[in-house]
């Protein structure tokens, strides 16, 4: 191996080690690799961006926007509303939520269900008296195995697939390829979710995170003859209060909200601050600000078309994290104010401003009605409460259903391609008004599609370099040629990435290294391919590891405690059940 191929190798592993740090969103990591690999002349331009035009890469664009459809037609509304009903227990309550999540995730990216899902199963555990700190994990959990019944299952499978056509020239996989292994994987982990977890997920009750406003907002007002009146917010020091935030301005019955520091205050302004609330008595100690007079009539509980409160969970790739909220100035950044913080279930005390915020933490918001339509889609924040401001298409919701099976069809029985049947069924979930274009241009996750494209370019530059076959060779060595070995040692190497790095990156450096393994043992590629894309999928064991663990985090009141306890054992009861239906299927004889 050259010099080449160890600066790719360097690279990966910079790669690798950045995005486990979490300091620098994923994309943006391995868009800068590509820039070094085409800089460095190691890959040609056209092997940097064949990662944009790649087939598998293109399907996911695809199914993104038929995801899209089924939600904004309101098609998961109808599952929801015929399956869950009034069950007696919480295994038969995790078992109605388990069975059609997995299957409906069979078919649909996982993330827009597990969305879709979390305020109905919110406000249906509240209805059944059962903990959502029960229901949440199977929740994603269910997700996830159910993204290994099919390639269209998730994102990282059609990936995989792109990358081996175009390493090896192969056709590739067809759309139920994966699901003699994954059938069988998925019916056993979701009936071990069902046996195990009502007994060791924790039992945690639906409080509510944040109380009563009055319990973090407190309220003055502006004297009629104080100083204070005809001053901007800025000139009278109400912006950069040490311990308080001010949030609105009520005012002759309308709200100012995310007030700016050049709003002039007019005498009987009533203020809403956020913060610490034991800070009354420096906040009265203002010249020109007095007591409210409506204290028992708090403004925040007043229902007003300028207002709006959200419950938004911060993502992973979110750009405040490791910020406090006052430096991560949410006013100027999202035009919205923090009121609260909760974290582990529990909201966060002391001073608001100093609050260094974290992955999942949960944030009180008071921001103006736009901010919903607005950071829906933002991979900033992960809306968790019920915030729908455009009414689901519902007449159109078995036709959105119609679409996806013709599409599923036209791909299982070869009359089309993959690629083919998702554009084609992206195309009319538009056409039909399942959902409008701008609905689908938002439910294309950018920064996943970057990284899966520039993840391409580190693919083929470790195949291309031999560092590919370097580091294939001493797996061969450490397994001594025994193939289920290897198999094994795949899936583990490909698992812990994907708890450390995002799964698409991990599955896409992987492929080259099994691919020159398999051709040096001469045995088929295949069972090796369907157990990174297995591996590559089934991420329990942290929060962090999968978008969708991330999702019910802060909405089941988890602390991370509970993801290890509860996910490592399944990360390694799942990984154990793939390898052997792995042998089993492709008949790998344990011996040889």
């Amino acid at each position: 191996m050259d010099w080449q191929g160890w600066f790719a190798l360097g690279l990966a592993g910079t790669a690798l080690i950045l995005m486990s740090a979490g300091r620098f969103a994923p994309h943006l990591i391995m868009m800068g690799v590509l820039v070094v690999l085409s800089a460095s002349g190691i890959v040609s331009a056209d092997q940097a961006l064949a990662g944009f035009s790649n087939s598998g890469l293109i399907t996911v664009v695809a199914m993104f926007v038929v995801a899209a459809g089924i939600h904004h037609s309101g098609g998961v509304d109808l599952l929801v509303h015929h399956l869950l009903r009034n069950p007696r227990t919480v295994r038969s309550a995790q078992a109605r939520i388990a069975l059609p999540v997995s299957l409906l995730s069979g078919f649909l990216n996982n993330t827009p269900v597990v969305a879709t899902m979390i305020p109905a199963v919110h406000a249906w555990s509240r209805k059944i008296g059962i903990s959502p700190s029960k229901l949440m994990i199977p929740l994603s959990y269910s997700a996830i195995l159910g993204g290994t019944l099919t390639l269209i299952g998730t994102s990282t499978n059609l990936v995989v697939n792109g990358q081996y056509q175009q390493l090896t020239g192969e056709q590739g996989f067809s759309i139920f390829s994966i699901t003699a292994v994954g059938l069988p994987v998925a019916i056993i982990g979701v009936a071990a979710l069902l046996l195990v977890m009502p007994r060791v997920l924790p039992d945690r009750k639906d409080q509510q995170k944040f109380g009563s406003m009055r319990e973090f907002t407190l309220e003055v007002a502006v004297s009629f003859d104080g100083p204070l009146v005809g001053k901007t917010v800025g000139e009278a020091g109400l912006r950069e209060l040490e311990r308080l935030y001010l949030v609105e301005i009520e005012r002759d019955g309308s709200v100012v909200t995310a007030v700016p520091s050049e709003e002039r205050l007019r005498g009987g302004d009533r203020l809403v601050f956020a913060g610490d609330t034991q800070a009354i008595s420096d906040l009265l100690r203002i010249n020109g600000i007095v007591p409210s007079v409506h204290e028992d009539e708090p403004s925040l509980s007043k229902d007003r078309a300028e207002r709006r409160l959200v419950e938004a969970a911060l993502s992973p790739q979110s750009d405040v994290l490791g910020s406090t909220i006052r430096d991560a100035r949410f006013r100027d950044r999202y035009g919205a104010v923090v009121l609260a913080v909760a974290r582990g279930g529990e909201r966060v005390s002391g001073n608001l401003g100093n609050i260094r915020l974290k992955p999942g933490d949960v944030l009180l918001l008071e921001a103006r009605p736009a901010f919903v339509s607005r950071q829906r889609y933002n991979k900033d924040f992960l809306l968790i409460n019920d915030l729908e401001t455009e009414t689901p298409r519902h007449d159109r919701a078995w036709l959105s259903w119609g679409i996806l099976l013709v599409l599923v069809g036209l791909a299982a029985c070869g009359t089309l391609s993959m690629l083919n049947a998702a554009l084609l069924g992206a195309a009319a979930m538009i056409l039909s008004g399942c959902c409008s274009v701008g609905q689908a241009q938002k439910s294309v996750d950018v920064p996943v599609i970057l990284t899966i494209a520039a993840s391409f370019a580190m693919g083929a530059a470790l195949e291309q370099t031999g560092a590919a076959g370097f580091v294939a060779e001493g797996i061969l060595g450490f397994s001594q040629g025994n193939v289920l070995l290897t198999i094994l040692l795949v899936y583990l190497v490909v698992s812990v990435l994907t708890e450390v790095i995002t799964n698409n990156a991990a599955a896409v450096l992987v492929i080259p290294i099994v691919l020159s393994m398999t051709t040096s043992m001469g045995v088929a590629a295949e069972p090796f391919v369907i157990a990174v894309m297995m591996a590559a999928s089934a991420s329990f064991a942290t929060p962090l590891g999968y978008q969708t663990n991330m999702m019910v985090f802060g909405p089941g009141g988890y602390r991370f405690s509970d993801f290890v306890r509860v996910g490592l054992p399944m990360n390694l009861f799942i990984g154990a059940v793939t390898v052997v239906v792995i042998a089993l299927v492709y008949d790998i004889n344990p011996g040889l």
